[in-house]
């Protein structure tokens, strides 16, 4: 139990990660727009994308080091192939968990009664005010704040999450349950693209599974005793498939409140939030509201501190990776000069996408989930090849159904991406 406790943790900042836009987001819309048509969609994404992800934890508890040695190990092309993907990816992605954040803040904020001037600009200054606070808590706390935050937002997720969806599907005609959606709408345009989007970040984009290895060895560093496999993995293990959970969960709200009342969800962040802060609330009663307000920004606020943490940790190993030869990842945090330069950056480019997307948060969150979509095949075969290839992994190394059940996932992930540049080729209409 001892070596558990202390191995807990990178799995919940993996739950913190993914839970954020793409379950409150694309989970609950996913719902809304086609009721339970898509719920087969959201337990397949889930699936098929396990290997990938799990080998984060796994090789950074049997080699001591995170992923980007095992690119390293391959040669420098594969860091280099990583830092075109992250370049590709991080300011849409990180622009759109913190325009959730950010309008789930101006609605709490409103909750409590301080009016705001209503403009495009008062939203973009809440975000750089949120991101301009992650930075700071990471500052002073470093890896061992991060943990200790999703940790407390983590709890309050599930048991507002499983309570007001108990109470749903209580009221739910389970004869209008499917798994798989009809042949109708698979091949309509528009549904093409949303069931993309929807998988690009279910539970996330696959550039996480680099943060965990970086996050499970930073735990080792921080209980001082670096966990052995197993523990590891059974840590990865609850915050993976917790996450897959509340997935359904989120979907169900949408399919059971919306869907039913032929809703839709609004384009604009602002109304969108306060949208699904009402489906909780009518389920659970009015007198949930500030508490589900709350809980709903902490929630966001979580996953957008994961991200400001994530995307600088792994560029500042990956600019070490690159220009040393030595491995030293286990006996030192990670490269302070890049890793604050990279969070500048990633800030500054992240409110640029902010400011020119806020009318249209639909359209934002399909732009950075479908460049997820296009990279996954990459990231999934170089995750492949580092664990499959190097020696150091000893008896941590996972065995043949593992790698068939790798290169089953690497298949779906280019399927998913020749099924999206055929929808996108269709006409219009």
């Amino acid at each position: 139990m001892t070596r558990f406790f202390n191995a807990l943790g990178p799995g919940l900042l993996f739950a913190g990660a993914a839970v954020g836009v793409s379950h409150l987001v694309q989970s609950t819309r996913a719902g809304a727009s086609f009721g339970f048509a898509l719920i087969g969609i959201v337990i397949f994404a889930n699936i098929y994308k396990y290997p990938a992800f799990s080998f984060g934890a796994r090789y950074a508890a049997a080699t001591g080091t995170s992923l980007l040695q095992g690119y390293r190990n391959q040669g420098r092309w594969a860091l280099a192939l990583y830092g075109f993907v992250t370049l590709a990816t991080m300011f849409t992605v990180q622009a759109a968990v913190t325009l959730v954040s950010g309008a789930l803040a101006l609605n709490l904020i409103g909750l409590a009664g301080i009016e705001l001037p209503k403009s495009a600009w008062s939203l973009t200054i809440a975000c750089a005010v949120l991101l301009a606070i992650c930075a700071s808590l990471l500052v002073v706390g470093r890896y061992r704040w991060l943990q200790r935050i999703i940790n407390a937002t983590i709890v309050v997720l599930v048991l507002a999450t499983l309570s007001a969806t108990v109470l749903a599907l209580t009221k739910l005609d389970t004869s209008s349950v499917t798994l798989l959606p009809p042949s109708s709408i698979v091949d309509q345009r528009m549904t093409m693209i949303a069931m993309v989007a929807l998988i690009g970040w279910m539970p996330s984009a696959f550039d996480v599974s680099i943060w965990q290895s970086l996050w499970t060895l930073a735990r080792g560093r921080d209980t001082g005793s670096p966990a052995a496999v197993p523990d590891v993995m059974r840590d990865f293990k609850i915050g993976y498939w917790g996450t897959a959970i509340l997935a359904l969960s989120f979907l169900t709200l949408g399919a059971s409140v919306m869907h039913t009342q032929g809703a839709s969800f609004s384009p604009a962040a602002p109304v969108f939030v306060g949208q699904v802060i009402s489906l909780f609330t009518e389920q659970l009663g009015s007198w949930s509201l500030p508490l589900i307000a709350a809980s709903a920004f902490t929630v966001m606020f979580s996953t957008t501190l994961t991200v400001v943490d994530g995307f600088p940790r792994a560029i500042a190993t990956l600019k070490d990776r690159l220009s040393s030869d030595e491995v030293r990842e286990t006996q030192r945090e990670v490269v302070r000069k890049p890793y604050w330069m990279a969070l500048l950056v990633l800030g500054i480019g992240s409110l640029i996408v902010i400011h020119s997307f806020l009318g249209d948060l639909k359209s934002m969150v399909d732009l950075a989930t479908s460049l997820s979509v296009l990279t996954a095949p990459v990231l999934a075969w170089l995750n492949h090849r580092a664990v499959f290839a190097d020696r150091a992994m000893g008896e941590g190394r996972p065995g043949k159904r593992m790698m068939a059940f790798s290169w089953f996932g690497i298949a779906a992930s280019l399927a998913l991406v020749a099924y999206y540049l055929w929808a996108l080729a269709m006409p219009a209409g």
